[in-house]
């Protein structure tokens, strides 16, 4: 029997169509933003993103970090464009109104939107006979033409990633149980997880330096691959480059791996630029506040080669993570 459809191909698929004439849309479905023609001078970034408990929450997780990380996975689509935040869309779906969990759902989305100029401009709320559903759109701007998108790197150039990876999934095995650390490394891994700080500042200070960038959601293997495929390339990895927390460096390797390669939940950027650009990459990392490390780069070619110290092949035996496939 063929493997079902993931979630990937099913956009592919039926959701995928020609641009209609007229409509002001710069570029639709396949990038972490859509672009709108805004005139002359910008075109405005367009993401949306759907929590759903029980899929990418748990359920009594605590309602103030929800509500950050609800906005946070948008402003990181907005991020890994380059785009300005501006506005965002807010639907909810609520089994009940529970106002004590809504004034905390609600501080912890706010603050990050103050921080970030980000304006609640309207939405829906619903009643829900399952569990919550959070779905939000935000949009950015950006000077015209100076978008980041996935495609753009070059053969050559190379690959780059903000912060540490794997986190986000270790944070979610300690939430299941799976993974028992020492309590200040469990919680440090569950804040990461739960309180995602989008790259927005570095995503802004990237553009015009970096050739093509995403955010880290899906995991390493996946979302580097949707920059291959966009970019119609191959790349190497060097594993021993790959940041890491100490709490993650200290688990089993095969963890670690599974975790970088396949586990998401990170939302770091992941990008490409030539090897001129070093300085200016640093320098944009430097002015953002935020750790940038070189971690492979980009060949012709096709597929995803990791390598160890001594250049040996790693089989990280990893995929992206989606939501169609076991």
């Amino acid at each position: 029997m063929p493997e079902p459809a993931g979630e990937f191909e099913l956009i592919a698929r039926y959701f995928a169509r020609d641009v209609a004439r007229g409509s002001r849309v710069d570029l639709a479905v396949g990038d972490d933003c859509a672009l709108i023609d805004g005139g002359p001078e910008l075109q405005w970034a367009v993401t949306t993103d759907m929590l759903v408990e029980g899929v990418h929450f748990l359920t009594g997780v605590d309602p103030q970090s929800l509500g950050h990380k609800a906005l946070a996975v948008n402003l990181s689509d907005l991020a890994a464009c380059g785009a300005q935040p501006r506005c965002f869309f807010l639907a909810i779906a609520l089994p009940r109104a529970d106002e004590a969990w809504l004034a905390a759902f609600t501080r912890g989305m706010f603050a990050l939107a103050d921080a970030h100029g980000c304006t609640l401009a309207g939405g829906d709320t619903t009643r829900s006979l399952a569990g919550v559903t959070i779905t939000i759109t935000a949009l950015g701007e950006v000077p015209r033409g100076r978008a980041l998108l996935r495609a753009g790197a070059a053969a050559g150039d190379e690959l780059w990633v903000s912060g540490m990876l794997g986190d986000g999934a270790l944070g979610i095995a300690c939430r299941r149980g799976e993974q028992v650390l020492p309590e200040a490394d469990a919680r440090a891994a569950i804040e990461r997880l739960e309180r995602p700080q989008p790259r927005v500042a570095l995503g802004l200070a990237l553009r015009g330096v970096a050739s093509a960038a995403i955010d880290v959601s899906d995991g390493l293997a996946g979302d580097l691959g949707h920059l291959l495929k966009a970019s119609g390339l191959g790349a190497t990895v060097d594993w021993n480059a790959v940041p890491r927390s100490p709490a993650l460096r200290r688990c089993d390797a095969a963890l670690q791996q599974r975790y970088v390669f396949s586990g998401g939940d990170d939302y770091e950027l992941l990008f490409a630029a030539p090897p001129s650009a070093v300085h200016a990459v640093e320098a944009a990392g430097a002015e953002a506040g935020v750790t940038v490390t070189r971690i492979g780069y980009f060949r012709e070619g096709t597929g995803l080669t990791v390598a160890d110290a001594d250049g040996r092949a790693v089989d990280i035996a990893a995929r992206a993570f989606d939501h169609f496939r076991p």
